[in-house]
């Protein structure tokens, strides 16, 4: 078990059990060590719909009990709306979920009182787990917690009622991809409250991972066919824990992630955002903001938002390239004042686009043409090891030899960034990005280039040399 991008990470198999019970209890050690929580507090539990996360949860919150903390049961719900509810009591919280991964995989989101925690908190909670390891016999008995569902769900709805007019969305036909995040039903309430006429599709009782960031051309064909067999005007849907939003256009297409976190920024009015490297270069350009650069992750992105709050910044958005939204301060909307909530929400950005698309009477697809971004594209390599994505990191960082020796089938480097991953920018102006997946034995491409087809087999150019190097390394 390890943290990575966004919370602690590893095989199903692995975290159900002591694990889970090592890890609870760090995490309830450093809250009540550090003066976040004291003996009998509240902590919240929150899960998504992996086989392995209803008995994680129950063994989380039996180490958090005889830890001295009280855990409260939120059940199936989305991480931001665990999130918004624990801000609200003033509660520490932990979300079971792997996110996109697999459901081989799981995980657990940590959350202070205060929101959602950072490197320096990871740090200390690992090294509790060590200590607990080293000399402590782990107790995995499961334990039930009182049922809070309803009301975590209610503040969630609450916090969008009035972001559009109550009949902001009547006439637009909705699909909403249900499959198997805990997001499905409430978009379809809340797309609904502003009323839309909203198609549930999709809904299966397995687990089904979902990456907004890389998504699949089957799952794209399959939204295209949706698209057109039900006259939509957009589709809705997010990843498993509902941080990340997936919104595809009248053809079916998806949007880009980063252009919807672009959008929701312009839509609250920002004067500072937060992204990472990841995201589209063009988002500089293309707004009336100042850009902050960080490395993947939401803790990364959330320091940069705190660090423009201090900075005095008015209204604080950070976005991630798979589209999840944050708010580092309070910000308003159609006379709606939204509470800041720093981690990564899909609601926002999905309400955010089609109001935009409604305010000027336009398709998705001509929304998102209309700002002008280079054409991007993503993907990544599964069941990659870990290993080996760290030792052609090394080969492509030993020198400017090695990497325009790998890069020459593609092109001739003419600068680097290595905040995270390595960043190429070609001597003809796209841009190829290497990095491993903080999350799962990943290797992950990012590119951009003029047009859709240029990016595309900039794409295909880059896995095939990634594939192409591992396969050699074996020999």
């Amino acid at each position: 078990m390890k943290f990575g991008t966004s919370g602690l990470r590893g095989l199903s198999s692995d975290l159900e059990g002591p694990p889970a019970a090592l890890y609870a209890t760090a995490f309830a050690r450093y809250l009540l060590e550090s003066g976040l929580s004291r003996k009998g507090d509240t902590v919240l539990i929150g899960r998504d719909f992996r086989p392995s996360s209803p008995a994680i949860a129950a063994i989380a919150a039996g180490a958090l009990r005889r830890a001295g903390l009280s855990p409260l049961d939120c059940g199936t719900i989305p991480t931001p709306a665990l999130a918004l509810f624990g801000l609200e009591k003033g509660a520490a919280s932990l979300m079971v979920t792997g996110s996109h991964i697999p459901a081989d995989r799981n995980g657990i989101k940590f959350y202070r009182p205060d929101g959602e925690i950072g490197k320096a908190d990871e740090a200390a909670i690992t090294q509790i787990a060590a200590a607990i390891s080293a000399g402590e016999t782990i107790d995995a008995t499961p334990a039930t917690a009182p049922d809070a569902s309803a009301e975590a769900e209610t503040l969630f709805l609450q916090r969008y009622e009035g972001l559009l007019a109550p009949d902001a969305l009547t006439g637009r036909r909705i699909g909403v991809y249900q499959h198997s995040t805990v997001a499905r039903d409430l978009f379809v309430t809340v797309l609904s409250s502003f009323g839309a006429d909203c198609v549930p599709l999709g809904r299966s009782q397995s687990f089904i991972p979902v990456d907004t960031e890389a998504v699949p051309a089957e799952t794209v064909a399959m939204l295209q066919r949706w698209a057109g067999e039900h006259g939509l005007d957009a589709i809705v849907s997010a990843d498993g824990d509902g941080d990340r939003p997936l919104v595809a256009d009248e053809t079916g297409t998806p949007l880009r992630g980063d252009l919807l976190g672009l959008i929701t920024a312009g839509f609250l009015d920002a004067d500072v955002v937060a992204t990472p490297v990841t995201s589209n270069s063009g988002i500089e350009a293309a707004g009336r903001f100042a850009v902050r650069r960080t490395r993947v992750g939401s803790p990364f992105v959330i320091g940069a938002m705190d660090e423009a709050v201090a900075g005095g910044a008015r209204a604080v958005v950070g976005f991630e390239a798979n589209g999840g939204t944050l708010t580092g301060t309070a910000c308003t909307a159609n006379g709606t004042t939204l509470a800041a909530l720093p981690t990564r929400d899909s609601f926002l950005p999905a309400l955010a686009v089609l109001a935009l698309s409604v305010e000027r009477g336009q398709p998705l697809s001509a929304v998102a043409a209309s700002f002008r971004l280079p054409a991007a594209a993503a993907d990544r390599l599964e069941n990659f090891p870990v290993e080996t994505s760290a030792a052609l990191m090394a080969e492509l960082r030993s020198g400017s030899q090695a990497l325009a020796a790998f890069l020459a089938p593609i092109g001739t480097p003419a600068g680097t960034s290595d905040i995270d991953g390595l960043r190429v920018t070609l001597e003809d102006g796209r841009i190829i990005h290497f990095r491993p997946s903080g999350n799962a034995p990943e290797m992950r491409c990012y590119v951009e280039a003029s047009d859709e087809a240029a990016a595309q087999g900039l794409l295909a150019e880059g896995l095939s040399l990634i594939r192409a190097w591992a396969e050699k390394r074996k020999d």
